[in-house]
């Protein structure tokens, strides 16, 4: 099946599931939609959508499932590097978080490059019992070994890039659109909308042959209803609610587990050799995204108790001094009614 079919058919099953869980509930506290939110909404739904999504899926069939879940760990450390660009986050190289986070940067795109660069020993831990495709070709018709030429790195590698720097772009557009529109169930629909529209349209310019887009009770519907609602649908909301309960960095700490799933899933399921390279690699891109999470944390530590300690200190600093001073008053007129009803009694005795 066609890539930029499959896209467009994801982010149409994403629109589907997604807006009436907006409608449900958000019915009653939905924001009013202007234009500055439908431009937000556009820019998302082809960052975050159809542009992010089309080179993702372009660098997948070139490259390997295991290699592009590798740069996809790599999207915290170049988001960091985005809003360290536009000013959004500050670099603070005195602190031992600010430090953290910029050495866990570095960890890990070095760990990017060792995938890319360096193959090493194939590694056997066990026989694949389970093949999902055949050992000859792949879902392009190309030879499977044609994943390690250097024609497909050639090519496959910069969209991968790409994708993982469109996406780190879509969080810091995603940011300023939660500004803008506070919502996250209505967002992600808007989102998915805009962008099925933009990969629809996309695919149709490109794809003309109508027997690609022809969906049966068989593996292309299956992988683009579950890629759909299930992926690009439930799961982004699930992660909205997750962030606003937790914050991001809970979120994202579970993102490196994905990366080993895959890669077992990969080897067992799709005969993907496994390399020296690509175990030191993701290692190494683990380890730095967990160094950039820490440092996060470190930070957001020493910022967010300030306030409320303060607030909590002078409301009961207020309440002490009202008490005391309505204590006294009433001390105060109880004294002197005392006084004049002795002296009252005194002039009549």
């Amino acid at each position: 099946m066609s890539m930029r079919v499959a896209t467009a058919y994801r982010l149409i099953f994403a629109s589907a599931s997604t807006v009436p869980i907006a409608l449900i509930f958000n019915r009653n506290t939905r924001p009013k939609i202007t234009r500055r939110v439908l431009f937000l909404a556009f820019i998302c739904g082809m960052l975050g959508g159809s542009l992010f999504l089309n080179l993702y899926l372009e660098a997948l069939a070139l490259t390997s499932a295991t290699f592009m879940l590798a740069m996809v760990n790599l999207i915290p450390a170049i988001t960091f590097i985005m809003a360290v660009s536009f000013g959004i986050e500050k670099l603070n190289l005195r602190a031992l978080g600010g430090r953290a986070k910029v050495i866990g940067t570095i960890v890990g795109l070095g760990g990017a490059m060792l995938m890319i660069f360096f193959k090493g020993v194939e590694i056997h831990i066990w026989s694949s019992k389970i093949n999902l495709m055949s050992p000859h070709h792949n879902q392009n018709g190309h030879v499977a070994s044609h994943h390690t030429d250097f024609r497909s790195k050639l090519f496959g590698v910069p969209c991968a890039i790409a994708s993982s720097c469109c996406f780190s772009l879509w969080f810091i557009v995603q940011a300023k659109m939660n500004a803008e529109y506070p919502n996250p169930h209505s967002s992600a629909a808007l989102m998915n909308t805009m962008g099925a529209i933009q990969a629809t349209v996309f695919a149709l310019c490109v794809d003309r042959d109508w027997n690609q887009w022809k969906l049966g009770y068989d593996i292309r519907l299956l992988t683009v209803a579950y890629a759909g609602i299930v992926a690009s649908g439930i799961a982004v909301v699930m992660i909205a609610w997750c962030i606003k309960k937790r914050g991001p960095i809970f979120a994202s700490v579970f993102n490196p587990l994905q990366l080993l799933l895959v890669a077992v899933a990969a080897y067992l399921m799709l005969n993907e050799k496994l390399y020296l390279g690509s175990v030191l690699g993701a290692v190494m891109i683990v380890c730095g995204l967990y160094m950039v999470l820490w440092g996060q944390a470190k930070e957001m530590k020493k910022k967010s108790p300030l306030v409320p300690l303060q607030n909590i200190r002078e409301f009961e600093n207020v309440e002490v001094v009202t008490s005391t001073t309505v204590d006294h008053n009433k001390c105060v007129q109880s004294h002197q009614i005392q006084t004049d009803t002795t002296k009252n009694v005194a002039n009549d005795h």
